[in-house]
């Protein structure tokens, strides 16, 4: 170690942010991945890998030609990071509710999963002064109610549809 110089994660993840890793390295090799997985999985354009990292290789360097994939990434992780902790407790508590497997707990982890979703996604849109964010622009309270509105339609209409199904059958 050098002498008046300590480095611990913190330095290091901070070295990282200075050198680009986190805006241009890391989504470079995400959007990569990604568009070459598509491509080899489709088989799209045929069997030629190195067609499908050539495009794979241009969509990742374009998609990050201005910041906006950058700014994006920076702004939606955090908020995912969050969500997923919110997930954590929601399963904690519900361990302790039921106990056991339950049949309707898969469709509570989905309406949870959904909201988390939508909250995270306008979460970060707010944040990108691009989309016309960054003012605080959403009016949460009424977003919150207009979800729990749609999704007590939703049950509803579920919930009909399998009374209409069992009183046919």
């Amino acid at each position: 170690m050098v002498s008046g110089y300590s480095m611990g994660i913190g330095g290091v993840l901070e070295t990282w942010a200075q050198y680009g890793v986190f805006a241009y390295v890391l989504p470079f090799l995400m959007i990569f991945a990604v568009v070459f997985g598509i491509l080899s999985k489709t088989n799209l354009l045929g069997e030629n890998k190195g067609v499908q990292a050539t495009i794979a290789l241009t969509v990742g360097l374009l998609a990050l030609q201005f910041d906006y994939v950058s700014n994006f990434f920076a702004t939606i992780f955090p908020f995912t990071g969050m969500g997923i902790a919110v997930l954590l407790v929601a399963l904690i508590l519900m361990g302790l509710i039921s106990g056991e497997s339950v049949t309707w707990a898969k469709y509570v982890w989905f309406g949870i999963g959904a909201i988390i979703f939508i909250v995270v996604v306008l979460s970060s849109l707010d944040q990108l002064s691009w989309w016309g964010g960054g003012y605080g622009g959403y009016d949460w309270p009424a977003i919150i109610v207009a979800i729990l509105v749609l999704g007590l339609l939703g049950l509803i209409i579920w919930g009909g549809g399998k009374a209409a199904a069992s009183a046919g059958g």
